[in-house]
Parts: structure tokens; sequence; C-alpha cells
């Protein structure tokens, strides 16, 4: 079992999310530009685009080594 500081699982986990991230991206475009679109959907994709963008910062920053250590 590998952990979850392992880089390989880390950076595989990082690309995992850059793509939803690029996926929901391209949802949200396409459904902003239907002038008969539902506003809770686009509402909700929104937030889960900020999350995933959230997460891919954390995964950024566990994959920079720690200078401290």
């Amino acid at each position: 079992m590998q952990s979850d500081n392992d880089p390989a699982t880390l950076v595989r986990r990082l690309t995992e999310l850059r793509e939803e991230h690029r996926d929901l991206d391209a949802a949200i475009t396409k459904l902003a530009g239907d002038p008969g679109c539902d506003q809770l959907q686009l509402s909700r994709l929104k937030k889960r685009k900020l999350k995933l963008k959230d997460m891919i910062a954390y995964f950024e920053n566990k994959l920079i080594p720690d200078l401290d250590a």
C-alpha cells in the first residue's frame, strides 16, 4: 500500500484533479452559454470547480519539499 505522501500517488491524484477541473470548466462554459440554463446547477458546478482548485493547490504544496526539514 502506498502512503498519501508518496510522490507518484500525489502526482497521479493531481493529474486526476486537473482533468476533472478542465472538464468542469468546459461544462460551465457550455451551460453558461445556454440562456435557459439551470442557475442552481451552474452555481454547484462553479463551487465544485473552486473546491477542486483548492485541492489541486493542496497536492501541489505537498509535492514541494519542506525546506525547514
